[in-house]
């Protein structure tokens, strides 16, 4: 499966030498959720989300220590760093001493116009891209009473700050304009798209836990993204930062814009299941979740389906009554006993991809 990767028509942002925008490939970005001044645990998550995929990571900087110790972390991080700031702009300022390769200001609650102007400055100065994201919890109370609906109110917050920056010359700007709600978040990036040709970073905001917020953020999402809006995601869950990494991978994959990881084939199952898919698809998802190489895995219960899925997979294994028969790149590769076929297809799956196991 080759990545479809077209430009969607939008201008070009360097963000820490990732290039956002037009015909790049959609960045996938998460968000740590240790304390920020505790450098070691959060240096931890960062390397641990960049060995899962994640190209951009986001840090919280709620206080001047937090600010402080981005300089250490960024020093080694592997990936670029993104310094997440609200209501006080002086800490944008410090995030930029500190070397952040981007930021993400919400005009909801910083609405000083010369404290703007300072971080626009240093910002151009340093050739750091500023994203304007907007949530709808946190629009300003004089925006959503003049507007009304929360898709106007979403467009217009940003618009107001995105002006302010156009004024002011700068025009490294990437645009978030996020809801919980699926539905305003699809018309609101909708309505942005056909306004500015800015990147945009998309995402359900508070989506919800692990199974609701993956479903929500693959509704919405998809539709977005299918629809040819959408240059970085971040599918944002009440779980592991990991799994966020994930799932964007995955529903990036389906939609044939990103091919990284192992996607798993499995059927629902039924009476005429020959082995225990449930138990061993989830096995091999999770203990391949940290092979990057692009491989697909079909694991199926019997003969209906199993056999045309397995033989356009890189590895399959099918239930039959004369055993489990597996596939190696589409060719009959034998039979295994039920005992043995996770750790074979393991063992298969990791001399395809060329990686250990870790």
């Amino acid at each position: 499966m080759q990545p479809n990767n077209q430009d969607r028509g939008t201008r070009v942002v360097s963000l820490g030498g990732v290039m956002i925008g037009g015909g790049n490939p959609v960045v996938v970005q998460s968000m740590t959720n240790t304390d920020t001044r505790d450098v070691k645990k959060t240096l931890r998550q960062v390397r641990g989300l960049a060995e899962a995929g994640c190209e951009v990571i986001r840090l919280a900087v709620p206080d001047q220590e937090s600010a402080r110790a981005l300089q250490k972390i960024i020093a080694r991080s592997p990936i670029p760093v993104v310094a997440d700031i609200h209501f006080d702009p002086k800490l944008a300022l410090e995030s930029l001493d500190s070397g952040v390769h981007g930021l993400r200001l919400n005009p909801g609650n910083i609405r000083s116009r010369k404290a703007l102007r300072e971080i626009v400055r240093v910002a151009e100065s340093r050739g750091v891209p500023i994203r304007v994201g907007v949530n709808s919890g946190s629009i300003a109370r004089d925006v959503r009473e003049k507007h009304g609906s929360a898709v106007e109110a979403l467009v217009a917050s940003a618009m107001e700050h995105i002006s302010l920056l156009e004024e002011m010359g700068f025009a490294a700007i990437k645009v978030s304009l996020k809801a919980s709600d699926v539905m305003t978040t699809i018309a609101a990036y909708r309505r942005m798209r056909a306004m500015r040709d800015y990147p945009l970073h998309i995402g359900i905001t508070e989506a919800g836990t692990l199974f609701s917020g993956l479903i929500k953020s693959a509704a919405g999402l998809g539709v977005l993204l299918a629809e040819g809006i959408g240059d970085t995601i971040r599918i944002s869950l009440a779980a592991d930062p990991q799994d966020e990494v994930r799932a964007c991978y995955s529903l990036l994959r389906s939609l044939k814009l990103r091919n990284r990881g192992v996607e798993i084939v499995a059927c629902p199952t039924c009476a005429r299941a020959g082995l225990d898919v449930f138990k061993t698809a989830a096995a091999l998802e999770r203990r391949l979740a940290s092979v990057s190489s692009p491989l697909r895995i079909a694991v199926m219960g019997c003969g209906v389906n199993g056999p045309g899925e397995a033989r356009h997979s890189d590895l399959g294994a099918v239930g039959t009554p004369k055993g489990i028969q597996v596939y190696v790149k589409g060719a009959r590769a034998g039979t295994v006993e039920a005992r043995d076929l996770t750790a074979w297809m393991l063992k298969k799956a990791h001399e395809l991809a060329g990686e250990k196991e870790k």
